[in-house]
């Protein structure tokens, strides 16, 4: 039961509720403040901290790797493809901008796609349409000869059973943490409310605005209301192509004499790890069962945490002795589409969801992009 100064104080004369404190979330509280100081923005998160991917991914800064890319282009138009490749590119400097690399950790480490004996029809493609590829990214986002041939790598980085490598020039690391804490300041300090722990359960639409029902016996009601909880968007919202997509990660106590530097991407992006300073972060697998790690469940599976381990055995640090600190995963939205959703559902609802493994490179712009949508 709420007190009335907490109702009065808290609850009351809302402009804007989001639900949802990820990057998304909190980006569109950002801009939201920043082009009308004055109106009351409140955001509800059901976790301690933001649920779902933004505290939980592997911290690329990334816009897609050159079989991704090709990968894409199979199922959509060029346009389409690279349209969503300079979203992400600008998502990735306006959180740069907005926050600061110091801030956020970000290195510009550049990004490595990996091949083994078993990727050299992929491989080949991917070399026949190098120069295409890098025309289009240059078209899109000013980059020269972003991809190259960089086997000469492969010694550097002590992998086994690997072939090939290309080069992203363009990637880099981000701090997931720094970057979730610098973002939650900024917005915090612009006079946004958080309130943790909050879960909207179903919301109605009125003449004046929205009222949402919520755990913790909390009704309330605002004049616009955006969702912006990605992976979880379908349990409000039914209507929209959105499916989770759980990403199941590790990350090794410390390794001495780590080569690693980077961001790396293997079987078409279904992959990824990278170095936290002298550790090791692996994540993916999903692909091994799509619909085991379509759920909103947090949790981890053996299979896939196998074949995280044989990976790192076999191919990443061969003849390393290591060790597991820590496993955990994070839920994705993902969709038939790659492109994010970013609409008007029903009278002042709106979303901003499907971030398709991108939250990263996408979330900053997207909530700008969210921002600009609610016409106050």
């Amino acid at each position: 039961m709420f007190s009335f100064w907490e109702k009065q104080t808290f609850f009351n004369n809302i402009d804007v509720c989001i639900i949802g404190s990820g990057i998304v979330g909190l980006s569109s509280a950002y801009y939201l403040k920043k082009n009308n100081p004055k109106i009351k923005v409140i955001i509800l998160e059901r976790g301690i901290l933001p649920s779902g991917a933004s505290t939980k991914n592997a911290g690329f800064a990334c816009f897609g790797s050159a079989s991704e890319l090709l990968e894409d282009l199979k199922n959509n138009s060029q346009e389409k493809v690279f349209s969503l490749v300079g979203k992400r590119f600008k998502g990735l400097q306006l959180l740069r901008q907005n926050l600061g690399d110091s801030n956020i950790g970000f290195a510009q480490t550049g990004g490595f796609e990996i091949f083994g004996k078993d990727d050299a029809e992929l491989y080949e493609h991917c070399v026949e349409q190098l120069d295409y590829l890098n025309q289009q990214i240059e078209n899109t986002t000013g980059i020269k000869s972003c991809f190259r041939k960089a086997d000469d790598k492969i010694a550097v980085f002590g992998f086994a059973n690997v072939e090939h490598i290309i080069e992203s020039t363009a990637e880099g690391q981000v701090n997931t943490g720094m970057m979730m804490a610098e973002l939650l300041r900024s917005v915090q300090s612009l006079g946004v409310v958080i309130l943790n722990s909050v879960e909207v359960k179903s919301f109605e639409t009125t003449t004046s605005g929205v009222v949402l029902i919520c755990t913790n016996n909390l009704e309330l009601q605002t004049k616009k209301l955006l969702a912006a909880t990605n992976g979880f968007a379908k349990q409000l919202i039914p209507e929209l192509d959105v499916k989770p997509a759980r990403a199941q990660v590790l990350i090794t106590e410390p390794i001495e004499d780590l080569k690693l530097n980077g961001v790396f991407h293997y079987d078409k992006g279904y992959y990824y790890f990278r170095n936290v300073g002298n550790r090791i972060l692996f994540g993916g697998g999903r692909n091994l069962d799509f619909k085991t790690e379509e759920t909103t469940e947090f949790g981890l599976t053996e299979k896939v945490q196998q074949r995280l381990e044989e990976l790192l055995h076999t191919v990443i640090i061969p003849g390393v002795d290591y060790k597991v600190e820590q496993r955990w995963s994070g839920i994705m939205g993902v969709g038939a589409e790659k492109a994010s959703i970013l609409k008007q559902v029903a009278p002042n609802v709106y979303c901003a969801v499907r971030m398709g493994g991108m939250g990263v490179a996408l979330g900053t712009l997207s909530g700008k992009e969210a921002a600009e949508m609610i016409v106050l």
